[in-house]
């Protein structure tokens, strides 16, 4: 049996949750999920320019596991890229705040 998955930090302030290709209805497109350690991952080491070492001590993780987590995030962004599909960003803080908006829209 595998073990549980550590809690990562994550410190996103998110514009958009869905990244698409233009001119092309979301609903003909193939869907790829990022989870929010992953786009963590991707800010920290890419926009950031941080260190592994550093980037993976910001998000209390193991370097390796910051290893695995950008790795994973690359492959998920460059399909998408190359293979022309939406890239779904699965955040948890993000989906609170479009619920609280959308009640605010509907009522």
């Amino acid at each position: 049996m595998p073990r549980p998955c550590k809690k990562r930090t994550v410190c996103l302030d998110l514009k958009s949750a869905y990244f698409k290709p233009r001119g092309i209805p979301l609903a003909e497109l193939s869907e790829i999920i990022l989870e929010a350690d992953e786009i963590e991952a991707v800010r920290l080491a890419d926009l950031e320019g941080k260190y592994q070492e550093e980037a993976a001590k910001k998000m209390k993780v193991s370097r390796p596991t910051f290893s695995n987590i950008i790795n994973r995030a690359h492959a998920k962004i460059a399909d998408a890229l190359i293979r022309g599909k939406a890239l779904h960003i699965n955040c948890p803080k993000f989906a609170k705040k479009i619920n609280q908006r959308t009640k605010g829209v509907i009522k």
